[in-house]
């Protein structure tokens, strides 16, 4: 019943922790950073982290919160996660693999298409480790073409 942390799992270690995170969206008309936002990071029995970010929407929207979960399931050999925001109803659901360096992470989901109304999409958020103290956070959506085309960049630093 409580299964001790595989080594999948202790990977998520390197996301616990207060982060400081800035970032710029693709197709941001002055190509100004968003404001900044904080993130905070704990672990959940060294199986799941839990993420609460909290700052500002790029476009003056308002406050926004976000909780974030990702932990690894062994059955399935895959990432497992969820993410939910202050401005939105979707509950998206992700899942991915760690490349072969132990770096990057890829995580699959589907949600709201921003762009057709009532449709869906496909994403890909890609977590990149950079150094103990400073990782990123790419978004993307599949096009119709079949490629990716970025959303988001994040920075994320350490700040304790």
């Amino acid at each position: 019943m409580f299964p001790e942390p595989t080594a999948a799992h202790r990977w998520l270690d390197r996301l616990v922790g207060e982060w400081s995170v800035t970032s710029r969206h693709a197709g941001a008309a002055d190509d100004a950073p968003a404001p900044p936002w904080t993130e905070s990071v704990r672990s959940l029995s060294g199986l799941w982290v839990v993420a609460e970010g909290r700052g500002e929407m790029p476009d003056g929207g308002g406050p926004v919160t976000t909780l974030v979960t990702i932990g690894y399931d062994p059955g399935r050999q895959r990432y497992v996660g969820t993410w939910v925001a202050s401005m939105m109803t979707h509950l998206w659901l992700s899942e991915g693999t760690l490349d072969a360096s132990g770096r990057v992470l890829t995580l699959a989901s589907e949600g709201p298409d921003f762009e057709t109304e009532g449709a869906l999409a496909r994403y890909q958020d890609i977590i990149t480790i950079e150094d103990d103290d400073h990782r990123t956070l790419t978004a993307s959506v599949l096009t119709a073409d079949g490629g990716w085309k970025p959303l988001m960049t994040a920075h994320y630093r350490r700040i304790a």
